[in-house]
C-alpha cells in the first residue's frame, strides 16, 4: 500500500525498511528480473481477488518493489493504482518486504512503524495483513497483502491462506520469466532458421542428448545417419585450437544458467574449414541447477561481418522490429514493421517515436520503454493501440548501448480469442462450482438459497432465488448484490416482492409457463404499483430483469430472478451459462424431493411391518425401531414378539442384509415365513431357524440374514418357585444380554453363532438354555446399536454392556430409549430393532 506525502516526514520505520531493501542488489535484480508483463496481469489479478474473498476484506493488492513500488495487481483499490509506481518509504509492503515473515496489524494505527504512514492517516487502511513475496533464491522482492479500512483480527486461517497466496504469486512471477524468455528466444530463433541459414540444438543435460535440426546437422558435415546426437560428434568437429575455449564457455553457460555465446571453427570431413558463430541459453529446472541448453548456430564464413548478418535476419523475420536512439528517434525499421505500423521506413528513420505515434505518450508503451532504460533490463508487455492502428500488440523492448530495441507481433485476433477462451473457462468454473454446492449436502434447498452468491457478480449485477414449497407458494429464500451496501436493500426486497407482484409480471408468468422471460425495468416498475416495494426497486435502480425456471421433471420448482445496472452488457453466453446454473439447481431440487419421497415410502414400509408386541400376564415387551441417520438406508433390521399355540413367548431379532427397499420387502417376507412357522406349532427356537433356512431355498429367496429366536418357557414347578427358561437359537446373530433382578449383566455361555440364514438349509442348529429370575429382564438388539465405523465390535459390546449396567433401575421403555440416546444419540450409522422382556416380579 501506498499513498501521497511528503517522504521526509515518512515514519523512520519504512524509512529504515527502503534503506535496506535499496541496498541490497542482490534482491534488486531479482526484483527487477520479475517484473510482470502484460501477459501475467490476468494471474496476479486472480491470486489477489482471491486472496481478497478468502480472508473477506474489502481489498487486497500485490507489490513489487525495486528502487520504487510498482503495484502489480489489486482489488478494491481506487481507479489507476494497479500499475502506477510510488516511493518505497510510503508503503507498508516495503516493511513487509524488510521483515522476517507475515506482517500482522489488527489496528494499524496502533502500531508505530506504520501509523504514520499515508494509507494509514488517510483512513485506506485501518487493519492489514501482509505476506513478502520471496523468490527461490531467498530474496524478497514485494509484498501480497489484504486490508481493510477497519481495525480487524486476522484469524490464523486468513494467515495461512495470505502466505500460501504469496508463494503462488511468486510462483507465477519466476515461471512467467521463465516461459517469457524462452518463448521470446525460441520465436526469434525460429525466426531466423529460414530467412538467415541458421541452425538450432537443444542439448539435455540430463540424459546427455544433443538434438541439432538438419541445417546444423549440414553445417557440421553430418546427415541424419552419421549424426550420433552426443557431444563428442560436436567436438569431433571442432578445430583443435578451439576445443578448450568453447568447452569453457558451455560450462561457463550451464553453471551459471546464463548466456551461451561463441565463434569457432568446424572442420569438416573433406578437410575444409568454415566459421560458426552460436548462441544459446542454459534452462533451469526446480532446483535452480542447468537442465537443458538451447540455442541457434550459423555459418558466418563468407560473412563474418556481424551487421550484415543481422541486418538480413531481421529484414527477413515475419516480425516488426525498430531501434531507437538515446533521443527515441527511430534507427532502424524492418519491413515487417513497415507493414504493422502502416508507414514507411522513409517516413520513420530519424523520426521521435512520440512525434510519429502520439497515443505513446502517457501510456504503457511510454510507461515500460522509459523503464526499460532506466533500469536496464528487458520489459515485455502486451498494449493496445487506438486509431490508426487499432489493434493489441505483444512487445518485448530491451536496452541496448545505443539507446532501445524493439521486437514485436499484432496479436489483436489471438487476445480475442484468448478473451473469449477466459470467458469460457470461467463459466465452466462457474459451473462447476455450482454443480459440488449441489453435489455436496442432503439439503439442496439450502444449497440453492446460497446460488446468489455463486451467480453474482459473474453472471448479474444481484440476484434473488425463489423456491416454491410443498404447499405450492414461492418464496424467496436467497439474494446477493456486487455492493455490500446494497445488500440489505435487496433482502428487504425480496421479503416484500413476491407479495407485491401481480398474477401477470415476469415471475408469475416463469412459475406458471415454466419458461426464462426478460423484463425492462421500468415496465416491473409499472406492475408493482406504489408501495415500498416499488420504492426498494427504485434504489437498486437495475435496467433489466432476467427470470429463469428452476424446472425439475415436468414442473418448475423455483426461480432465479438475476438484474442488470445500466452499463452492464449482457451476453448470449453469460444467459446460457445462468440457464444452465438454474437448470442445475432445478434437477438438484427435484432428485432431493425424489429421494425424500423414497425414503419416507422406505421407512413408513418397513415401519408398516413392524407390529406392536403382544402383553402376556407374565411379562412386559418393549419394542424400538430406528432407521439410519443417513437417508434412504432402512430395510433390512426386524423384530417381532408373538405367542405360540402352547403360551410360550417368543421374541424375535433380524437383519437381512441390504439397505433398501428391496431389503425392506425381503424382511417382511422372512418375518412373515418365521411368524407362520412359529405360530402353527410349538416349534422351538432352533426347528424354527431350520424351518425358515428350509422355506428360503424352496421359495428361492435370494437373501442373507441373520437371526436369534428366544422362547420363554414355565413348567408348573418353575412357576411355583419364580424361574422361567429361556430357550434361544442364533443364525449368526448377535446374543441376547440377560440383566439379573440385581443389575448385574448374566454371563452367557462362551457361543459361536450357527450359519447365516439363506446358505444352507442343511446346517444343524443348536440351541442354548438359561434359567431366569422373576424381574429378569432379556435384551435382543441389531448390530446398528453397538456398532460404529471408528471403533470394532467388541469395543461397542463393552458400551452395551456398561450402559445397561449403569442404566437397569429404569423402566423398561425408559431403558431402550436411553440406551438408544447414549449409543447412537438417536442418530444411528445404521438401522437398529430391539426388543426386550422384563419378567413380573409377581
Amino acid at each position: 500500500m501506498n499513498g501521497s506525502a511528503d517522504p521526509t516526514v515518512a515514519p523512520q520505520g519504512a524509512v529504515r525498511s527502503a534503506g535496506r531493501l535499496r541496498s541490497d542488489a542482490a534482491r534488486l535484480d531479482a526484483a527487477r528480473r520479475l517484473l510482470p508483463g502484460g501477459r501475467d496481469a490476468h494471474a496476479l489479478d486472480r491470486l489477489s481477488e482471491l486472496a481478497a474473498r478468502l480472508v473477506r476484506a474489502p481489498g487486497s493488492q500485490i507489490s513489487l518493489l525495486t528502487d520504487v513500488q510498482l503495484v502489480a495487481a489489486g482489488s478494491g483499490l481506487p481507479t489507476g493504482t494497479v500499475g502506477s509506481e510510488g516511493l518505497l518509504e510510503e508503503s507498508l509492503c516495503t516493511v513487509t518486504a524488510a521483515g522476517d515473515g507475515v506482517l500482522v496489524l489488527s489496528d494499524t494505527r496502533d502500531d508505530p512503524r506504520v501509523r504514520e504512514l499515508p494509507p494509514v492517516t488517510s483512513g485506506q487502511v485501518g487493519a492489514y495483513l501482509g505476506a513478502p513475496l520471496v523468490t527461490t533464491g531467498g530474496q524478497a522482492i514485494g509484498a501480497l497483502c489484504v486490508f481493510d479500512p477497519r481495525p480487524r483480527e486476522w484469524s490464523d486461517t486468513d494467515v495461512a491462506t495470505v502466505r500460501q497466496l504469496a508463494e503462488s504469486a511468486v510462483t507465477e512471477l519466476e515461471l512467467s520469466a521463465l516461459v517469457h524468455q524462452y518463448e521470446d528466444d525460441r520465436v526469434r530463433w525460429g525466426l531466423a532458421i529460414d530467412a538467415g541459414g541458421i541452425g538450432t540444438f537443444d542439448w539435455d543435460l540430463i540424459s546427455g542428448r544433443l538434438s541439432w535440426d538438419d541445417r546444423l546437422i549440414a553445417i557440421f558435415g553430418y546427415d541424419a545417419d552419421t549424426f550420433t546426437e552426443t557431444l563428442e560428434a560436436f567436438n569431433d568437429r571442432l578445430h583443435p585450437d578451439d576445443v578448450d575455449r568453447v568447452g569453457d564457455l558451455l560450462q561457463q553457460c550451464i553453471d551459471t544458467c546464463g548466456e551461451y555465446d561463441a565463434e569457432y571453427r568446424v572442420v569438416l570431413p573433406d578437410g575444409e574449414t568454415r566459421w560458426v558463430h552460436a548462441r544459446g541459453r542454459a534452462l533451469s529446472g526446480p532446483g535452480g541447477t542447468a537442465v537443458r541448453l538451447v540455442g541457434a548456430a550459423y555459418d558466418t564464413t563468407d560473412e563474418r561481418a556481424g551487421a550484415a548478418s543481422v541486418t538480413r535476419v531481421l529484414e527477413a523475420m515475419p516480425a516488426g522490429f525498430y531501434s531507437l536512439d538515446r533521443e527515441w528517434r527511430f534507427t532502424h525499421v524492418n519491413a515487417e514493421a513497415e507493414r504493422l505500423l502502416g508507414s514507411s521506413r522513409e517516413e520513420l528513420l530519424g523520426r521521435v517515436l512520440w512525434d510519429a505515434f502520439p497515443a505513446a505518450v502517457n501510456s504503457i508503451f511510454e510507461d515500460s520503454y522509459r523503464t526499460a532504460v532506466r533500469v536496464g533490463v528487458p520489459v515485455s508487455f502486451d498494449a493496445f493501440y487506438p486509431e490508426p492502428l487499432n489493434g493489441w500488440y505483444e512487445l518485448r523492448a530491451w536496452p541496448t548501448p545505443d539507446g532501445l530495441s524493439v521486437y514485436f507481433l499484432e496479436v489483436t485476433d489471438r487476445r480475442r480469442v484468448q478473451e473469449r477462451a477466459e470467458d469460457s473457462a470461467q463459466r465452466l468454473a462457474l459451473l462447476a462450482q455450482v454443480s459440488a454446492e449441489l453435489a455436496g449436502t442432503l439439503d439442496a434447498g439450502a444449497a440453492t438459497a446460497h446460488l446468489p452468491r455463486l451467480v453474482v457478480p459473474a453472471l448479474a449485477d444481484f440476484c434473488i432465488v425463489t423456491l416454491v414449497d410443498a404447499d405450492g407458494r414461492p418464496r424467496d429464500v436467497g439474494s446477493w448484490h456486487v455492493e455490500p451496501a446494497s445488500r440489505p436493500v435487496l433482502e428487504r426486497y425480496a421479503a416484500v416482492r413476491l407479495d407485491a407482484l401481480p398474477v401477470d409480471s415476469p415471475v408469475a408468468r416463469a412459475l406458471i409457463g415454466g419458461e426464462a422471460t426478460r423484463e425492462p425495468i421500468p415496465r416491473v416498475l409499472d406492475l408493482l404499483g406504489p408501495g415500498e416495494a416499488r420504492d426498494l426497486l427504485q434504489v437498486l435502480r437495475p435496467e433489466t430483469a432476467v427470470v429463469l425456471p428452476l424446472r425439475g421433471r415436468g414442473r418448475t420448482l423455483g426461480l432465479l430472478t438475476m438484474y442488470y445496472r445500466a452499463g452492464t452488457t449482457v451476453t448470449d453466453e453469460d444467459l446460457a451459462t445462468a440457464q444452465d446454473v438454474a437448470d442445475r439447481a432445478g434437477l438438484a431440487l427435484d432428485n432431493a424431493r425424489l429421494y425424500n419421497a423414497q425414503q419416507q415410502l422406505a421407512e413408513g414400509l418397513q415401519r408398516s411391518l413392524l407390529t406392536e408386541p403382544p402383553e402376556p400376564d407374565h411379562a412386559q415387551i418393549a419394542v424400538r425401531y430406528l432407521p439410519a441417520a443417513e437417508a434412504a438406508r432402512v430395510g433390512g433390521d426386524w423384530y417381532d414378539a408373538f405367542l405360540q399355540p402352547n403360551g410360550s413367548t417368543m421374541l424375535v431379532i433380524g437383519d437381512v442384509v441390504g439397505h433398501d427397499t428391496a431389503a425392506a420387502a425381503a424382511m417382511g417376507q422372512l418375518r412373515g415365513l418365521l411368524r407362520g412357522i412359529a405360530t402353527y406349532s410349538d416349534a422351538g427356537p432352533a426347528e424354527v431357524l431350520r424351518g425358515l433356512d428350509a422355506s428360503m431355498t424352496t421359495l428361492r429367496t435370494r437373501t442373507l440374514a441373520t437371526a436369534a429366536v428366544a422362547r420363554f418357557e414355565q413348567t408348573e414347578d418353575e412357576r411355583e418357585r419364580g424361574l422361567t427358561r429361556m430357550r434361544w437359537a442364533n443364525a449368526g446373530h448377535l446374543p441376547p444380554l440377560v440383566i439379573n433382578p440385581d443389575g448385574s449383566v448374566a454371563e452367557l455361555a462362551a457361543w459361536t453363532g450357527d450359519l447365516l440364514l439363506g446358505v444352507d438349509p442343511d446346517t444343524r442348529r443348536q440351541e442354548s438354555v438359561v434359567t431366569l429370575d422373576r424381574g429378569s429382564t432379556v435384551l435382543l438388539y441389531t448390530d446398528g446399536l453397538v456398532e460404529r465405523r471408528d471403533s470394532d465390535l467388541d469395543a461397542g459390546m463393552v458400551r452395551l454392556r456398561d450402559a445397561v449396567i449403569e442404566l437397569a433401575d429404569l423402566p423398561l421403555e425408559a431403558l431402550l430409549d436411553e440406551l438408544l440416546e447414549r449409543l447412537v444419540h438417536g442418530r444411528p450409522e445404521d438401522d437398529v430393532a430391539l426388543v426386550a422382556v422384563r419378567l413380573h416380579p409377581q
